[in-house]
């Protein structure tokens, strides 16, 4: 599987298929454009059923921030999410972050790590307008674009001050821009700088989740590991946003690793010098590995191998030893 996996992303993100093998352009481009047409033909029925309201969206109590993409992962999304969250938590909005808990929740564990000791609540399902409803209905919630909010009436008034602060006064759709059965206040796309939208083609031939006009839909964008990106591709990728629609407010950021920790002790702190004139093997399971392996290299290694794994790839705790006689 996963060398599948690596046959579609590199077809996905090839400048020229003229370039790839002819067991690709023949046999496996034809299947993929086939699927992608399939895959555009449910798209369309999609939008259509939820455009003539015969798919309901449903609009929560409280704000709704979304934080998706139009591509597969490595768009920076999850770190988007969980910088909102701290926001909202450090401003007195406890959060709820809404997500699918795709691949067995690793995510969503991941921002359990991260978030501990802030009021951020993590819902996991599908259906997220009925974990949003059952979390309301556990903690409470609160509109704080009310000043004179009205409490939930699924507690009693006289809670103890101690569940008031933990109230839900927004909510995260981790990876929300597809989730059309939810309304959301603020929209938020997530662009990868490195790759950008691949060959532009709609999954699986391309990255595409839906096409770029989707971009009217957008807020607000963010270009993702843009310290990676030379500023004239910059530019051009600003431009090219501009031109679905011009009036959209374009946001840069990077990742910038703070220290290092051990395996076994993920409360350990090792500082970014102590991997400094070391090999470093780079094994990753994420939507976007050049950024990270770049981001080693900048650390001052003497040098830096890869192990690339598939997003959400599910390691297991066993070492497979072989020999071979010389």
């Amino acid at each position: 599987m996963e060398k599948v996996r690596a046959v579609v992303k590199e077809i996905a993100y090839a400048e020229n298929h003229a370039k790839l093998s002819p067991l690709k352009r023949s046999v496996i481009i034809p299947v993929l454009s086939f699927a992608s047409s399939l895959y555009t033909l449910a798209l369309s029925l999609r939008h259509s059923l939820y455009r003539f309201r015969l798919l309901r969206n449903h609009r929560l109590a409280v704000p709704v921030i979304s934080v998706g993409n139009l591509t597969w992962g490595g768009n920076g999304k999850t770190p988007m999410v969980e910088f909102i969250a701290r926001f909202l938590a450090d401003s007195g909005i406890p959060p709820l972050i809404l997500t699918r808990g795709y691949a067995g929740g690793d995510e969503a564990r991941m921002l359990e790590r991260h978030l501990f000791g802030r009021p951020a609540k993590i819902g996991v399902g599908a259906n997220r307008a009925a974990v949003a409803a059952s979390y309301f209905e556990r903690y409470g919630y609160f509109d704080p674009r009310i000043s004179t909010s009205n409490q939930s009436p699924c507690l009693d008034q006289k809670v103890e001050s101690h569940l008031n602060l933990e109230k839900i006064g927004a909510v995260i759709l981790d990876d929300g821009m597809q989730h059309w059965s939810l309304q959301r206040d603020l929209e938020i796309v997530m662009v990868n700088g490195l790759t950008l939208w691949g060959n532009c083609q709609l999954l699986p031939l391309g990255p595409l989740r839906e096409p770029l006009t989707a971009l009217k839909r957008a807020d607000v964008a963010v270009i993702h590991n843009a310290d990676l990106v030379s500023e004239q591709n910059l530019k051009e990728i600003e431009h090219m946003i501009r031109e679905v629609k011009e009036s959209l407010p374009i946001f840069f950021t990077r990742m910038t690793p703070s220290h290092f920790f051990e395996v076994a002790n993920i409360n350990s702190k090792l500082p970014l010098g102590a991997l400094s004139n070391t090999v470093i093997l780079c094994v990753s399971a994420i939507g976007s590995a050049n950024a990270f392996v770049t981001a080693m290299e900048k650390i001052g290694a003497s040098y830096v191998d890869r192990l690339d794994f598939s997003d959400h790839h599910a390691f297991q705790a066993r070492v497979q030893l072989s020999s071979s006689l010389l």
